[in-house]
């Protein structure tokens, strides 16, 4: 993007009288003029960007089209240029999208593509449009007008897979499943407490999106090459005319920041993270081990060797995927790295990791809400794991605070009641009940209700707490805010 050379192609004397006397710009791309002799080879290959910011041809179009409506509205074109322009460009755009016409990368980049294929339609009209305007403002606001978009369509996503849980937690709100820290049982839980943190941390994933479209919204056109123009435009009617919040501040920073990329890339990487847990909760809980979940035939694979594998195949990609999103945003601050003002040749190289960040996120969102539909939960399997009476030990010691033990003594005493019954071979619930005085006066027959891992998950009816009841608030909530986003839950 911006001024930098592109491939020169040399052509005879007589073809580039005959493209000037078409009104058609010779391949040049931004070189112009200035000078006389075509890019070496192997430089014009690594200058070129129209193999990835080909991407941005609906983009560049909306832009290039307020922007003629603008100077035309300033005066700076007829208004007659700038409806053949508006109409051009709908042209240019049908002619890639439909495949009538390929990108030529001798152009360098998408913006003199469209360009190019402008001038040879309507002529010396479609040579006015660059009017007051630079590549490198031009590509700032493309990005952008593609960034916001993209943010909205993830967010759209991310409602979809929160959709998809809440329905999930909704069913499975009174349903046991052992609880872990270090990946060792430790309480009781249900099945919908456990789902609905996922939704939880989308919820989050959801702000970030919203929160950097935010700052994403201020258009950059006119900001030119580096220091604005002289010509009289109105920056605040193209902002408006393109959707943006409102113009940048500083023409320097407007052409020069990528911020916005590495704030989206770094949303979509934490986005990975989260849903990279879900699938190696999903890998681990399909196992014969575990045998709490299959996935769906749709989301599984088998073996090229062994006819009787089910190979959860989607949830280990979307465990792995975070890796590539990862450094998809080291990739951008990296190159954003010691930058100095305005535009370098070196921000094109944040777009490729800066569309990869958007499309992988967008297809691993994809997949997820068919995906949660399709678990096929064991209930008996999770319900017989929970079960073991050592889950309820929290809930016996603070069945002991109630009886007005302080809580480390509480502590100190399940604590040995447990190294009994480890010392018998025998469950917390089988130590036999003459033993119990032995172990703490406290102790008595009635304590070990306390134990049972439905009685101790329907006590944890507080807020955030798995409780069935407290389950079923959360989902009733979560509907509520989906519905207002017009979803049917």
């Amino acid at each position: 993007m911006g001024t930098p050379a592109v491939v020169l192609i040399s052509a005879p004397m007589s073809d580039q009288n005959k493209n000037d006397k078409a009104g058609v710009v010779p391949k040049a791309g931004g070189r112009g003029a200035r000078f006389g002799a075509a890019m070496d080879e192997a430089a014009a290959a690594l200058n070129a960007s129209v193999d990835f910011d080909k991407r941005l041809l609906r983009d560049d179009v909306r832009g290039s089209q307020a922007h003629a409506r603008m100077l035309a509205a300033v005066g700076l074109i007829s208004a007659d240029d700038a409806k053949q322009i508006v109409a051009g460009l709908d042209k240019v755009a049908g002619e890639f999208e439909r495949g009538e016409r390929a990108m030529d990368p001798a152009l360098e980049d998408v913006h003199m593509n469209v360009e190019n294929r402008l001038i040879e339609l309507i002529g010396d009209a479609g040579r006015r449009l660059h009017t007051a305007r630079s590549r490198n403002d031009q590509v700032a606001t493309d990005m952008r007008l593609f960034a916001l978009s993209s943010a909205s369509a993830i967010v759209v996503a991310i409602d979809k897979a929160r959709v998809a849980i809440c329905r999930r937690a909704r069913e499975h709100a009174a349903t046991l499943l052992p609880g872990y820290t270090h990946l060792q049982r430790a309480q009781a839980i249900t099945l919908g407490h456990h789902l609905l943190a996922y939704a939880e941390m989308l919820s989050r994933d959801r702000g970030r999106f919203l929160d950097a479209a935010r700052r994403a919204s201020e258009c950059p056109l006119g900001s030119g090459a580096l220091a604005a123009t002289s010509l009289p435009i109105d920056r605040e009617r193209t902002s408006q005319d393109l959707g943006f919040a409102a113009p940048t501040r500083n023409s320097l920073d407007a052409v020069s920041d990528r911020d916005f990329c590495a704030e989206l890339a770094f949303a979509c990487a934490l986005l990975g993270v989260h849903l990279s847990r879900l699938g190696e909760e999903l890998v681990l809980w399909s196992t014969t081990e575990f045998g709490f979940v299959r996935l769906g035939e749709g989301h599984c694979s088998g073996s090229s060797l062994m006819p009787q594998k089910r190979n959860p195949d989607i949830a280990e990609l979307i465990r792995a995927k975070p890796g590539r999103l990862i450094g998809d945003l080291v990739a951008l601050l990296t190159v954003s790295k010691g930058l100095a003002l305005a535009y370098n040749k070196d921000l094109q190289e944040t777009q490729e990791p800066f569309y990869d960040a958007i499309e992988t996120t967008r297809l691993v969102l994809d997949v997820l809400p068919r995906l949660i539909a399709g678990l096929e939960f064991n209930p008996e399997r999770m319900k017989e794991a929970a079960s073991d009476p050592a889950l309820g030990a929290t809930d016996l010691a603070e069945h002991l605070v109630r009886e007005d033990v302080p809580f480390r003594k509480a502590h100190e005493i399940v604590g040995k009641l447990v190294r009994h019954a480890e010392h018998l071979g025998v469950s917390l619930r089988d130590v036999p009940e003459h033993d119990l005085p032995q172990i703490a006066p406290e102790l008595h027959a009635a304590s070990l209700q306390a134990l049972s891992p439905a009685r101790a998950v329907a006590g944890r009816a507080i807020v955030g707490g798995p409780a069935p009841a407290q389950v079923t608030r959360e989902v009733q909530r979560l509907t509520a805010e989906l519905r207002g986003l017009g979803y049917e839950v």
